[in-house]
């Protein structure tokens, strides 16, 4: 068995599923509502507020399709009742970033400004502290739209390995190099 696939879930209070036709399951809860297409290989039971995944076989396409699906409802649970949260920050000089709306306006060293319009359900807060780094703060329900949202944002401009500069998670430890040793 898949030591990930077989892991119950446990649905937290406020969370509700429902299997629906074609296998999609759907989770509302506090902070949004989410959903997802099954395989029809896989089921997926709901029983006292535990929510189980099932294979019926052990081929090789269910056993990476069972951990597959259990680790997505699981994102799935807590982004409906808790979110993720995700921070990026500007590091180099003259770096800056404003929000009106969904509309993401970067300052990142380049001739022109970038504009980036965000998905409505994603939550975004800038912030733009005197002598400290530019902050991007996003939140959502959904994990997989929220890292890809920060993975665009952070290839406007890629830390670099000399001093750092660039778009980079808060805590994220670069691999800094040496650069060229002056003289003899």
């Amino acid at each position: 068995m898949s030591r990930i696939g077989k892991l119950p879930i446990s649905l937290p209070s406020g969370v509700a599923v429902t299997v629906g036709e074609d296998n999609v399951i759907t989770l509302k809860g506090p902070k949004g509502e989410l959903k997802q297409r099954v395989n029809p290989d896989i089921k997926v039971e709901v029983e006292n507020g535990v929510l189980t995944v099932v294979r019926p076989t052990d081929d090789r396409e269910h056993r990476a399709l069972h951990g597959l699906y259990r680790s997505l409802l699981h994102n799935m649970v807590i982004g409906v009742s808790e979110g993720f949260r995700k921070e990026l920050e500007l590091v180099g000089v003259g770096y800056r970033v404003t929000n009106s709306g969904q509309i993401l306006e970067l300052s990142l060293g380049y001739t022109h400004n970038i504009f980036l319009e965000l998905p409505q359900e994603i939550k975004v807060e800038t912030k733009m502290e005197r002598n400290k780094n530019p902050l991007i703060i996003l939140e959502s329900s959904d994990k997989q739209l929220l890292g890809q949202v920060c993975a665009k944002i952070r290839s406007f401009r890629k830390p670099e390995p000399y001093k750092g500069k660039g778009v980079k998670f808060v805590g994220e430890q670069l691999r800094r190099k040496s650069g060229k040793t002056a003289g003899k």
